[in-house]
């Protein structure tokens, strides 16, 4: 039995590349409309891009659970 892999839809991806571009160039900051620091991990950015495109209801798979 094959493995399925998640799948993101377009705009969540176009969505998540523009934080990560962001973040390249190092002006992604964090917290609620960007008053926090400075974005410094990769693993940071991604969460925040997920999270941007949940926020505009593109079609992001689920979170894992706990438990």
């Amino acid at each position: 039995m094959a493995k399925r892999t998640k799948k993101y839809s377009e705009t969540a991806q176009e969505k998540i590349e523009k934080v990560l571009h962001k973040f390249k160039k190092g002006k992604l900051k964090s917290g609620k409309n960007g008053k926090g620091g400075v974005v410094r991990t990769r693993k940071q950015a991604i969460a925040i891009g997920i999270s941007e495109a949940r926020e505009a209801e593109s079609k992001v798979p689920m979170k894992k659970k706990l438990t």
